[in-house]
C-alpha cells in the first residue's frame, strides 16, 4: 500500500465538522518488534505463548510467529489521531473512551502497522465537542485491517 502519511490541520475547532465522514489522515508506521510485544505481555501479565514464545509460535500459530496483543495496537490510538489533527485553538482534549473495537486480523512482531483516521460523529457540549474518530489500524503488507476501533474525544476551544 503506497499511501502516504498525512494529517489534516485546521485552524478552529468548527472548521472539524467540514471533515464529518471523511478520512482526517494516514498516521506515519510504527514498528512492532518482539521486544515490545514481551513488554506489554508483561506489563498487561498476559504472557500467553502466542505473544511471547517464539519456538512455540513457529510450530503452533497460523501465523508462524508471535503476535501483538490486540490491545497492543489499540494503545496507540491517541498517538495516530495526535499524528493526524491539528486543530490550532484547542484549549483541552480528552480521551473519553471506546465505542467499537474489533480485531479481524494479528499483528505479526516485527512487522509495522499504522492508523487511519476518519470523523464519524460529531457531538456539541459546552465550549467544545465530543467526537468520535474511526480508527482502521493495517498492518504493512496485509488487506484485511488488524484493529477497527473508534475512539470519542471531548475536545474543547479556547475561549477568544
Amino acid at each position: 500500500n503506497m499511501e502516504k502519511s498525512y494529517s489534516t490541520e485546521i485552524e478552529n475547532l468548527e472548521d472539524l465538522n467540514r471533515y464529518l465522514n471523511k478520512e482526517i489522515g494516514i498516521s506515519d508506521w510504527f514498528e512492532m518488534t518482539q521486544d515490545q510485544a514481551n513488554s506489554f505481555a508483561e506489563l498487561t501479565q498476559d504472557k500467553q505463548w502466542i505473544h511471547i514464545d517464539q519456538e512455540k509460535a513457529k510450530l503452533y500459530s497460523p501465523y508462524k510467529k508471535t503476535i501483538a496483543h490486540g490491545f497492543h495496537v489499540l494503545s496507540f490510538a491517541s498517538q495516530v489521531v495526535f499524528q493526524t489533527l491539528k486543530i490550532n485553538n484547542v484549549a483541552l482534549a480528552v480521551n473519553y473512551g471506546l465505542e467499537k473495537v474489533r480485531f479481524p486480523n494479528a499483528t505479526p512482531a516485527e512487522s509495522k502497522f499504522r492508523g487511519k483516521v476518519s470523523l464519524i460523529n460529531i457531538e456539541d457540549v459546552e465550549g467544545g465537542a465530543k467526537y468520535t474518530f474511526k480508527i482502521v489500524f493495517e498492518v504493512e503488507g496485509e488487506t484485511k485491517p488488524v484493529c477497527v476501533a473508534e475512539t470519542i474525544s471531548l475536545i474543547y476551544s479556547m475561549p477568544n
